[in-house]
């Protein structure tokens, strides 16, 4: 596998990962009540900073050379 395409796929899982965060955050403060919401909260903005780390490396590890 190439580097770009590598880097696409890790770029590409990081979205989906601030997907499943935003709509967990949205899930926990609507729709559930006690220890649930924070558990849920908890996990949607661990999924937000791991997204917010591997897109910093995606965008700072430069241009792939072809």
């Amino acid at each position: 596998m190439s580097e770009g395409l590598l880097k696409m796929w890790v770029a590409l899982s990081a979205i989906g990962l601030m997907f499943l965060a935003v709509f967990s955050i949205y899930f926990s403060r609507e729709k559930l009540k006690g220890a649930l919401k924070i558990a849920v909260g908890v996990f949607a903005y661990g999924c937000m900073l791991i997204a917010g780390f591997l897109i910093v490396l995606v965008v700072f590890s430069g241009p792939v050379k072809g």
